[in-house]
């Protein structure tokens, strides 16, 4: 609507930058407020009407403030920042000039707003991204430890590492002659200790995050998505909450949403294309990398998808067996041709998510 008050918000910590741009008078108000909720909403509706809609952009402070404001009947786009326009030219960023741009690309209809989960969802997916943490958190320990021992030459050789054996292995080593150094015993005590709890944080969550996914609203698309090979409850939970709300995408549209589609410069008659865009949601989009490597080997039903299987309904059984034949056969394909198996698996990761998508959305 050309006569509504447009308002950009630069939203930080300790401060937040507001500018309303009205679109009859062309009228700047601009105000330097407090993160406190009551405050900026008493401000915006002190801003001619008739219609205000509000922006900010998506970023650590969250979104409790556009689900406040809009639980007060005030509509609120959360744009995207990376798809916000800004002119190259443009070499001055403040605060101030952050909210006047957000307000004249709201007027004019150019922002492009990312989806706001619900608190549930939201507290979903923080689960998830705590045990991605202590995940990364777990491999820093590990390699830290196992350099430790390489610098003093010693080094496993009894099969893969992080087993039971392996852990054997590392509590035998206490007792070498080198690490009877007070510092030496030390710093490896520390290593050891830093390693069990991390596991212990991991499995915790594990357990947390297997309860919900047996008891909440996403345990329907859970339990469908688990009929796919590489997509355990972990796998299939972690799409569930990062992704939401799957109607609001196509089967052509989740791999670009996800970043899976190569990138591309065409100019005339030249069209090149290169890697994926990498845009999106990327924690989304490391499961999906993942589990497409699990279609590669020959398609057996074992143990575990078994029971995945025995959950879902009929009509998901029978599409996520089509997935996993259909997905295998492209892995076979691209072997066949020698292809690179980096980029065969991103293929076959952009294709295991419009699987995923048909999935989530079947009734």
């Amino acid at each position: 609507m050309a006569n509504r008050t447009s308002v950009g918000l630069d939203v930080h910590a300790r401060s937040v930058v507001a500018c309303g741009l009205d679109g009859q008078t062309g009228q700047l108000y601009e105000r330097r407020l407090t993160p406190d909720h009551g405050e900026i909403l008493a401000w915006i509706r002190s801003l001619p009407g008739p219609v205000v809609v509000v922006t900010y952009e998506a970023g650590p402070t969250g979104f409790g403030l556009a689900r406040f404001l809009t639980g007060h009947g005030i509509e609120v786009l959360v744009a995207a920042p990376s798809k916000l326009q800004r002119p190259s030219g443009d070499r001055i960023k403040t605060d101030r000039r952050d909210a006047r741009h957000l307000a004249r690309l709201l007027h004019l209809g150019e922002i492009i707003a990312v989806t706001v989960p619900g608190v549930e969802q939201e507290a979903a997916r923080d689960l998830v991204r705590a045990r991605e943490d202590v995940r990364g958190d777990l491999m820093r320990a590990r390699h830290r430890l196992s350099k430790l021992l390489l610098r003093h030459g010693i080094v496993y050789y009894g099969g893969k590492p992080s087993t039971a054996s392996h852990d054997l292995w590392l509590r035998a080593q206490r007792r070498q002659p080198v690490f009877t150094l007070p510092g030496l015993g030390l710093a490896f005590d520390t290593g050891y200790d830093t390693v069990l709890a991390t596991v212990a944080r991991r499995d915790r969550l594990d357990a947390a995050i297997a309860a919900m996914a047996a008891d909440s609203v996403f345990t329907p698309v859970v339990s469908r998505l688990g009929c796919l090979r590489g997509v355990s409850t972990l796998t299939a939970f972690g799409l569930a909450v990062e992704i939401g709300d799957w109607h609001r995408l196509t089967g052509r549209s989740i791999g670009a949403y996800l970043g899976l589609v190569p990138t591309e410069s065409s100019s005339g008659q030249t069209r090149s294309r290169g890697s994926i865009t990498k845009t999106g949601n990327g924690h989304a989009r490391r499961l999906l990398i993942e589990a497409a490597w699990h279609h590669r080997p020959p398609y057996r039903v074992g143990a575990d998808l078994r029971r995945r299987l025995d959950r879902a309904d009929p009509a998901a059984r029978d599409r996520g067996q089509r997935a996993n034949r259909r997905l295998h056969a492209r892995w076979a394909g691209f072997d066949a041709r020698h292809k690179l198996p980096v980029i065969a698996n991103t293929a076959i990761a952009r294709e295991l998510a419009g699987w995923c998508w048909s999935l989530a959305v079947l009734d």
